[in-house]
C-alpha cells in the first residue's frame, strides 16, 4: 500500500511539473511573442502601461520577461515585475518623478497597435535570417529582445532591439529598428 501511495504522489508531481513546463518557452518568433503579449495583457490587463519590457532568453529556463508597469499612470507608482518559467513576482515598487505640468503617461507606453510584441517577434525572425545571410551564422539564439522607449517620452525615438548570440556563444549582434519594422542599424 505504502508503495502505491509513493507511486501516485510520483506521477502527480510528475504531472504538475511538466504541465507547468512549457510556461516561459514560448518560441522567439511572431506567434511565440505573440503569447507573451497575451500573458502580459491577462496578468497587467488591456491598457496598463510600460516603461520598460524585455525578454531575456536562458537556455535552462526558457524566457525572462521582465516589465515595469502600471495600471494607473497619474499615480506615480509602478511595479518592477519578472516571469521566469510563467510564475510572475514582483520585484520592487518605483515612484516616478515627471517634470511639473506633464502627464505621467505621456513618459509610457501601452502595447497596442504602434508597440506590439507580435511586431518584436516577427523582426527577431527576420533578424536571425539577415545574421545567417550576412555573417553566415547558422542558428543564432535570441539572447534579449526588449522596447527602448526614450526617457523623454517622445515615441518617434522609440525603437525595437533585437540581441542574437551565435549558437556556442560569442559576439553579441544587436538589430535595432523603428516601430514599424524599419532596419535602423546592426552593431557588434
Amino acid at each position: 500500500m505504502k508503495v502505491l501511495k509513493l507511486f501516485i504522489c510520483l506521477a502527480v508531481t510528475t504531472m504538475l511539473i511538466s504541465c507547468g513546463g512549457s510556461a516561459g518557452k514560448e518560441s522567439p518568433n511572431k506567434e511565440g511573442f505573440t503569447k507573451i503579449g497575451e500573458q502580459l495583457k491577462d496578468k497587467f490587463g488591456e491598457t496598463a502601461y510600460y516603461t520598460d519590457l524585455s525578454i531575456t532568453y536562458d537556455e535552462s529556463v526558457g524566457n525572462i520577461i521582465g516589465v515595469t508597469t502600471t495600471k494607473d499612470p497619474e499615480s506615480l507608482k509602478m511595479g518592477e515585475w519578472n516571469s521566469v518559467q510563467g510564475n510572475w513576482r514582483q520585484d520592487s515598487e518605483v515612484v516616478l518623478e515627471i517634470p511639473q505640468g506633464t502627464k505621467a503617461a505621456d513618459f509610457m507606453f501601452q502595447l497596442n497597435d504602434t508597440i506590439n510584441l507580435a511586431k518584436l517577434g516577427e523582426l527577431i525572425e527576420i533578424s536571425s535570417k539577415k545574421l545567417t545571410a550576412e555573417k553566415s551564422i547558422n542558428d543564432p539564439a535570441l539572447d534579449m529582445a526588449f522596447v527602448k522607449f526614450p526617457d523623454d517620452g517622445n515615441i518617434q525615438k522609440a525603437e525595437y532591439v533585437v540581441m542574437l548570440t551565435p549558437p556556442n556563444g560569442g559576439t553579441t549582434f544587436i538589430f535595432n529598428y523603428k516601430l514599424n519594422g524599419d532596419f535602423i542599424k546592426l552593431y557588434y
